[in-house]
């Protein structure tokens, strides 16, 4: 008895310096923003190459954290009311496997060289943005990937008249990170954005950087893979973050984002690091 009420007070202990400490960075970033230094984008932290650390992931930590310091265990349900994963998500096994197939580093390096720009005097590492010149799929068929995606990933798709079913005029999103449905049109292209699951920073960072040019443009233009339309402002939310750094909003696509990105780091041979390993553990815990 003394010794589980021992263990009770140390446990409430620990939970109060986590939470305090977690309380006290949210309110540093609430100053930042106030301040004009950091846009009221809902994130807190920073990661690597100046990445911003989402709430998805701050509730990933401190519920691993929480399950470690009751249960010797950083296994937990993120949030026990929230709907299970979305359609297509990979089952548990299917992501414990992929990490199994993939390295991991202890943490990214910040590898000297990466330039997306192909403008005069510009590195161009991964080629001219949605190139037709490609050998994967929708490569050389006339269209360029930005359109190919959009044609795969939109409903109720409607083409321009006259570029044989390429240019992308209007049409439906499902968002695979929101869960919510964005009418697309081309007047508001930025409303959906393309994004690279497994960023081309982070690539380069992670290996992509001794790569042939050839292998970097297959990697940029991967419709298969890498590639998924989705919600403008949560793209431009994730930049070049990694699991660790960023997660979707909507945690019912959490397990389907891990897979992707553990899929394409299995399919190129990217190692993942230790950081992103224990996010997508924990997450994996919630996958069907």
């Amino acid at each position: 008895m003394l010794f589980r009420q021992a263990l009770s007070v140390l446990f409430r202990q620990a939970l109060s310096v986590l939470f305090r400490q977690a309380l006290s960075v949210l309110f540093r970033q609430a100053l930042s923003v106030l301040s004009g230094t950091l846009p009221p984008t809902g994130v807190i932290g920073r990661g690597s190459r100046g990445g911003i650390l989402s709430m998805g992931v701050l509730r990933v930590a401190l519920c691993a954290a929480t399950a470690a310091l009751a249960f010797g265990s950083s296994s937990c349900a993120l949030d026990p009311g929230a709907p299970g994963p979305a359609p297509g998500s990979p089952s548990r096994a299917a992501v414990d496997d992929l990490l199994s197939r993939v390295e991991v580093v202890p943490a990214r390096p910040d590898v000297p060289g990466y330039e997306r720009g192909c403008r005069a005097g510009q590195a161009c590492v991964f080629g001219p943005s949605w190139s037709d010149d490609h050998s994967g799929r929708g490569g050389h068929d006339g269209c360029d990937t930005r359109n190919n995606v959009l044609s795969v990933d939109l409903t109720d798709v409607v083409f321009r008249q006259g570029t044989h079913d390429c240019v992308v005029v209007s049409g439906t999103l499902a968002d695979p990170y929101s869960g919510q449905r964005i009418d697309f049109t081309k007047q508001d292209a930025n409303a959906v954005q393309i994004d690279h699951v497994y960023p081309l920073a982070a690539a380069w960072d992670l290996g992509a950087a001794a790569w042939s040019p050839e292998l970097r443009r297959d990697f940029a233009n991967d419709i298969t893979y890498n590639l998924l339309a989705v919600d403008g402002p949560e793209n431009q939310a994730k930049s070049d973050s990694t699991p660790s750094q960023w997660l979707p909003p909507e945690p019912a696509s959490h397990c389907f984002y891990v897979g992707k990105y553990l899929s394409v780091a299995v399919r190129y041979g990217l190692p993942i690091t230790a950081a992103d390993r224990d996010t997508i553990e924990t997450i994996a815990a919630r996958c069907p």
